[in-house]
This record gives C-alpha cells, sequence and structure tokens, in this order.
C-alpha cells in the first residue's frame, strides 16, 4: 500500500466551505478502484493549509487509475475551485509502525 500526501492550500476565507464540500469529493474518490481510505487534516499554524492523505492499493491504482479515469473530473469539480494553487501530491510508504487512516 501507498499512500498519497497532498498539500492543499485552500483561498483564505473559503475554509468552511471546502471542509463542507469534502465529503462529496471522499464519496467520489471513494469509487475508484484501488482507495483504501481517505483523511483530511488541517494545519493548526496555517489555517488555510490542509493535508489530504489517500491510501491505494498502489502508485498506479492513484496515478493511472483514479488520475486517468472518469472520476477526477467529478472530483476535482467539487474541491478544485477551492484551491489557492495547485496541490502538492507525493507518495510515501511506510518505514516503520505502519500507515493507515485516524482510529483504524
Amino acid at each position: 500500500m501507498v499512500v498519497e500526501h497532498a498539500l492543499i492550500s485552500v483561498t483564505p476565507g473559503r475554509e468552511a466551505d471546502f471542509e463542507a464540500a469534502f465529503p462529496r469529493a471522499e464519496a467520489v474518490i471513494s469509487q475508484a478502484d484501488g482507495f483504501r481510505w481517505a483523511e483530511l487534516t488541517r494545519f493548526v499554524e496555517r489555517p488555510s493549509v490542509f493535508l489530504l492523505l489517500v491510501g491505494w492499493d498502489s502508485v498506479e491504482a492513484h496515478t493511472e487509475g483514479f488520475r486517468g479515469g472518469p472520476l477526477f473530473g467529478p472530483w476535482r469539480e467539487v474541491i478544485g475551485p477551492f484551491f489557492a494553487h495547485p496541490p502538492v501530491v507525493e507518495h510515501v510508504t511506510a518505514v516503520s509502525g505502519g500507515i493507515g487512516p485516524a482510529g483504524g
């Protein structure tokens, strides 16, 4: 399993709207093959910045399957309007202790 690490800067003043829209976006991404879980967190020191973690079966499930497939457009339509600039996305794997959603 890999975890997508997406640093999302939201236009200041639109944070609450972004948080309210996220469940709709999660409903879209959760339909993707290889999707395992998603967790959205918000920085305390930078309240307009969010960290989205998404568990995938593989990097390809994210990059080729989801981003290259029909679900990416609807996903981006829901949350893209809140972006101050494009998210910074990378993938990580566990070195120690495992990676997984909070409480799971």
